[in-house]
């Protein structure tokens, strides 16, 4: 790790030093939001290794680089319409890819080909130079063809490249999408680790500037002076006074001072041990290690040798999220922490350094959270199991008891308290959609309102912690098909009328088809015409778990 991180180092180096890489260029990352980015690497999610590898290589490309981000699969299941640009290319967007990065939810599909295609129209390919970096652990799931989509590309563009990192991918998934950057002039980069995903990043978003010409033969060597030594800043980082140096994992900023003493332009990002040339002259220098941070104001003159120590005063704190005692570690988890000056959210298993003081920790699975206060002393390591205390229930809806389960996307689910206010209301507690739907919830009695198309059904159940149930919803409904040959609208309505001389309508759909899920019983199904006084309707009884096909005609 310490290897990577110095290559890393390096590239990032000597991209801050010149004012060449692809600063001319506009490029848009690509990033893989679908529900595979959950499976672990080395026991860390891949959505977090690439989330912190996207803003360690960030943090250093100059501020006048135009960048954009754009994700697919982030914001709703099975889409392949689900491509969103999120961030536009622009000169110091750093910060705002990373916060777009950290809130994404990972959970769709793969539309890797139209979200490439996308970006390129994005960056305005055919009008201007244009790169797109995508990030993917998986190969197209929407059709597409992503090794066409590169030829059309290469011939349609001024100056077109796509870059591909294959993040977890085999060697021959990898073939079936290294097409898409082979047919641009661009790279297929195999990324199988944390290591190798950083390394990958540098190369491609953070690639250094071209070497320059070889300089003119020098002239004849003067006498030698004497030995100067190697480096003239060598500073060091502890958690707390008297700890081991840390030499993984962290980061160094340096920054020149402004005449006022505050932070002043950028000399260098640099990871794990650090030793340096610094110029003559007042920096400002911040050590980092996640959450903890100090600096401190060192000037250089010619000459000296400066090793100054930094003490972070800060703790390790590692949080195994459960959801009730006994149970795996949870990764579905949201683990926040609030902690002296500031507070940050991780996922699934967590290992962190933060200051020391009081740490506020907030573990949330499903619609149960419970908080946790603990005082953390500078260079003490807490390890801690948080238990939730949830159950877990999975709700589907029948159409009869024991017949065909409903398998529609339109199935709506919302879990509401049993109890009702002092106003008749129910707390809202969950929402879900589509069959198998997943809830964690407290211990307490809840009903599951669950609705397709014009029935709704509620299901009262019970919830104890470590539950793992069943909710079976009966709809006692069927399918209603109904067909209005030119019809203008078409009205389901009860037969009978009120005592006010109304009938009751259940649902209307402007066009001369309709199908609906609708309980069983009578009904009026009337066929609307844009003329007056040629509304015609029939009768008809639905009967739960069957399929009622009827034609009103004119």
């Amino acid at each position: 790790m310490a290897g990577l991180l110095r290559s890393v180092a390096a590239a990032l180096l000597l991209l801050s030093m010149t004012s060449l890489g692809f600063a001319a260029n506009k490029v848009i990352i690509i990033l893989d939001a679908s529900g595979s980015m959950w499976a672990q690497i080395d026991g860390k999610p891949k959505l977090e290794i690439a989330r912190e590898s996207l803003r360690t290589v960030l943090q250093s490309v100059p501020a006048d680089d135009e960048i954009g981000f754009m994700a697919y699969g982030h914001r709703e299941k099975g889409s392949c319409e689900d491509i969103e640009l999120i961030v536009p290319p622009q000169a110091g967007s750093a910060s705002a890819i990373s916060a777009a990065a950290d809130s994404l939810k990972f959970l769709g599909k793969t539309p890797l080909t139209a979200a490439v295609k996308q970006a390129a129209e994005a960056l305005k390919y055919t009008e201007d130079k244009a790169t797109v970096v995508l990030i993917t652990d998986g190969l197209e799931t929407c059709e597409g063809d992503p090794c066409a989509l590169g030829k059309e590309l290469e011939a349609s563009g001024v100056d077109f490249t796509a870059d591909v990192v294959g993040f977890g991918l085999t060697a021959d998934e990898g073939k079936q999408i290294a097409c898409l950057a082979e047919n641009t002039g661009g790279k297929y980069i195999q990324a199988s680790d944390e290591k190798a995903l950083q390394e990958a990043l540098v190369e491609t978003v953070a690639a250094p500037a071209p070497a320059p010409e070889p300089a003119p033969a020098p002239a004849p060597a003067p006498a030698p002076e004497p030995a100067k030594p190697e480096f003239n800043f060598i500073p060091s980082v502890v958690m707390a006074e008297g700890g081991d140096p840390i030499t993984d994992g962290n980061a160094w900023e340096v920054y020149k001072t402004k005449p006022d003493g505050t932070r002043g332009e950028s000399v260098t990002t640099q990871y794990n041990s650090y030793e340096a040339n610094l110029e003559p002259g007042d920096y400002i220098v911040v050590a980092r290690a996640d959450e903890a941070l100090v600096e401190q104001k060192v000037k250089i003159e010619a000459g000296q040798v400066y090793k100054p120590l930094f003490t972070l005063n800060a703790g390790t704190m590692l949080i195994h999220p459960k959801a009730y005692q006994g149970a795996d570690i949870s990764d579905e988890a949201h683990v926040d922490f609030a902690f002296p000056g500031g507070s940050t959210t991780h996922y699934g298993d967590t290992k962190i350094i933060l200051p020391a003081g009081e740490q506020k920790v907030t573990v949330a699975i499903g619609s149960g959270s419970v908080t946790e206060t603990i005082q953390l002393a500078a260079g003490q390591t807490v390890e801690k199991d948080i238990v939730v205390g949830v159950g877990h229930a999975v709700v589907n809806a029948y159409y009869t008891a024991g017949g065909d389960k409903a398998d529609s996307s339109g199935i709506s689910i919302q879990i509401v308290k049993a109890k009702k206010k002092i106003d008749g209301s129910r707390e809202d507690v969950a929402h879900s959609y589509g069959p198998d739907s997943k809830f964690w919830l407290p211990p307490d009695d809840y009903v599951a309102v669950t609705a397709l198309d014009l029935a709704t059904v509620e299901q009262p159940f019970s919830v104890k912690v470590g539950d793992d149930q069943d909710v079976k919803v009966t709809l006692d409904a069927g399918v209603l098909a109904m067909s209005a040959p030119g019809a203008y609208s078409i009205e389901v309505l009860s037969p009978k009328k009120d005592i006010q001389g109304n009938r009751k309508a259940l649902g209307l759909s402007y066009g001369d088809t309709w199908q609906q899920t609708i309980p069983a019983g009578d009904y009026a199904v009337v066929r609307h015409m844009s003329g007056e006084g040629q509304d015609k309707e029939m009768p008809v009884t639905i009967k739960a778990g069957e399929r009622t096909e009827i034609t009103v005609q004119p």
